[in-house]
């Protein structure tokens, strides 16, 4: 495996996890939540994630089964592994206490309230916890796709990595607003949202060292699907529903299709 390669998907998969760090900077010096623009936003990176996912990491995955198994078992493997993916990422989400949900929407305002907090407010402080640790679970096969998107191609890892960067920045808000709330520690509320995407590049790491050592096109091709799946998964379970929350029904719509417009110019562009 080339080096230079390497740490190319490393590196992307580093910046996609950190970003929740972004958001914990946004919620500290924001003094209001800019709703339009996390809509449209969280939109894009839906768009980007389903496009790519659907058009680009299932076809990529199926050729090399196909090439591999024959056309028939192939594809029904390559089927099977993509619905693998979405019923191991909803699992993880299953398994998840409701109340932890790492992708209830925050607002920057709520961060005032932080500042004349006198003392440490228990549940709020657990709840920031738990929320830090649920971001933490859902970022380790987050990781592991972009890493091995940038892999076998750096431009798609390159949109997977800025599509997850993007939804990553209101999960940064949602670790530090209840954890400074608690506390009024700005310090430990950033440490805590940064340490949450750290889960990333560990994840990259983590599949790395276990996968790569018996990476066959087999393999791969299960993997790439698989990944397909849990980017399928997140795009409508967590970010479509967040940038409705956060903006107008059409916002999250017309940042989808934009985000999927700019996808497909991209691999065309590029093809």
């Amino acid at each position: 495996m080339d080096t230079e390669a390497l740490l190319v998907a490393f590196g992307l998969t580093l910046f996609a996890g950190l970003s929740t760090g972004i958001g914990s900077v946004i919620a500290f010096f924001s003094k209001t939540t800019n709703k339009k623009f996390l809509s449209i936003a969280l939109g894009f990176s839906a768009g980007v994630m389903i496009y790519v996912s659907l058009i680009e990491i299932f076809f990529k995955a199926k050729e090399s089964l196909t090439a591999y198994m024959g056309d028939t078992t192939g594809y029904w493997v390559t089927v099977a592994a993509f619905f693998g993916g979405i019923l191991f990422i909803a699992l993880i989400d299953y398994l998840i206490p409701s109340e932890e949900n790492p992708h209830e929407v925050r607002l920057v305002e709520e961060m005032s309230f932080g500042r004349s907090s006198k003392g440490k407010d228990t549940k709020l402080l657990k709840m920031g916890m738990f929320t830090a640790l649920a971001i933490a679970i859902h970022n380790f096969p987050e990781g592991l796709a972009t890493f091995t998107a940038a892999l076998e191609d750096p431009s798609l890892g390159i949109a997977i990595a800025v599509a997850i960067a993007i939804h990553n920045v209101p999960e940064g808000i949602a670790v530090s607003v209840p954890i400074y709330y608690a506390t009024g520690n700005k310090k430990k509320a950033f440490i805590h949202s940064f340490l949450s995407g750290l889960a990333e590049p560990v994840g990259a790491l983590v599949g790395y060292l276990i996968l790569m050592p018996f990476m066959t096109p087999a393999v791969f091709g299960i993997l790439f699907a698989a990944v397909a799946g849990i980017m399928v998964f997140i795009s409508i379970d967590e970010l479509l529903p967040a940038a409705r929350e956060y903006g107008k029904h059409h916002y999250s719509i017309y940042g989808m299709i934009g985000g999927m417009a700019v996808m497909a110019l991209s691999l065309l562009l590029f093809a």
